[in-house]
């Protein structure tokens, strides 16, 4: 295949950690480049021309040189902009009104996501079993009527941003002051979620076209040698700082001993919520399975890592998938999309109603004229 003739892929990433060297989160975000670099290795040389942009505070500039590069697909590392978890729907929404096709999940999965809250929203009405929980906008704790232990997080972070061993609480004294806490240091509501002890499942899912979702072989948390006294969460720490204590005690390692039964069942959880948050591509479900063998969805990841030594990699892995296969295949699935293909475009929506103008009565309907 002559190399014009092959599709061309852009790699879109993230840059904000180039100018927050300072935030000791950091390093939740400059993990992205290393991603992408893995993404370019995987796609370079073979059936695509790929190359890749980081975007800095300057989202409007980055789409114009996307445009520019006309790209089969965007492959979309883009977790935040300008520092700004919240702000990661709109890169795909600029790219859908620019009709470009890419990869991973809609500006609405990837906001409902962000949004933990509205998240457990949309998955107790299709279900799926979430903790309880309630949202804080003030320090006052009086109201929060959900048995201890209670785990507290900012409502719209990812990474484990604003997690730490603190974040679990047993009476309402360290509940205000973890509540206080989120508030101050994230400006954003703080989660407060009943605190399942059980086993951390990490659910991988790879999209397959016309047919049904691919749940890649189960991996759990491994906190055996987790110290002492601190519970059994992977926090900020355990999954950022090497040098930590919690980095140590928090392995991804294969789950087993689950019965059939389980696996079937958090098999179902993770078909229900992927279809329910009307996730697409990849994903990454993360569950606790408490002693009754109840399934707890915990976090929803859309954007999940797809770095080449993230544990989304080593499930695809050992289900048989190298990393190059995997990424190929989430281009593919943005290939089958055709941009646009759940809208009309004003312009052609005006014309077609002219041509067919609706009829209320014996007149064509008019909008009423403004007053004032």
């Amino acid at each position: 295949m002559k190399s014009a003739d092959k599709p061309r892929v852009l790699v879109v990433y993230n840059r904000d950690f180039e100018s927050a060297e300072d935030d000791p989160e950091n390093c939740a975000r400059a993990d992205i480049r290393g991603t992408a670099e893995d993404v370019v290795r995987a796609l370079g040389g073979g059936a695509y021309r790929v190359s890749a942009l980081g975007v800095t505070d300057d989202l409007l500039g980055a789409v114009a040189k996307i445009v520019a590069e006309a790209p089969d697909v965007v492959f979309n590392l883009c977790e935040s902009i300008d520092g700004v978890s919240s702000l990661e729907p709109l890169l795909p929404l600029l790219l859908e009104r620019a009709g470009l096709a890419y990869t991973g999940s809609s500006p609405l999965t990837l906001g409902l996501s962000l949004h933990k809250h509205k998240a457990k929203a949309v998955l107790r009405g299709a279900g799926v079993p979430t903790p309880e929980a309630a949202v804080l906008t003030t320090p006052d704790v009086s109201k929060v009527a959900l048995p201890f232990p209670l785990i507290v997080k900012p409502a719209r972070e990812d990474a484990s941003v604003g997690i730490s061993s603190d974040s679990v609480v047993h009476d309402r004294a360290a509940l205000e002051r973890q509540v206080t806490f989120v508030l101050a240091r994230y400006r954003q509501p703080a989660l407060v979620e009943r605190y399942i002890e059980g086993r951390e499942i990490y659910v991988s899912i790879l999209d397959r076209p016309g047919a049904e979702i691919e749940i890649l072989p189960l991996h759990e948390i491994d906190f055996s040698e987790m110290p002492v006294g601190r519970p059994r969460i992977v926090s900020f720490e355990g999954k950022w700082v090497e040098s930590s204590p919690e980095f140590s005690g928090t392995k991804p390692v294969p789950c087993t001993g689950l019965t059939t039964a389980t696996v079937d069942r958090i098999a179902e959880v993770a078909r229900t919520a992927f279809a329910a948050m009307e996730l697409r591509d990849y994903a990454r479900l993360d569950l606790r399975l408490s002693a009754d063998g109840t399934p707890y969805v915990i976090d929803v990841n859309p954007n999940c890592d797809l770095s080449a030594r993230a544990g989304f990699a080593r499930a695809a892995q050992a289900a048989g998938l190298d990393y190059a296969e995997v990424v190929r295949r989430i281009v593919a699935l943005a290939l089958t999309r055709r941009p646009r293909a759940d809208a009309i475009p004003l312009a052609v929506r005006s014309r077609v109603a002219h041509r067919n103008p609706v009829v209320l009565g014996d007149r064509p309907a008019r909008r009423r004229a403004r007053s004032g």
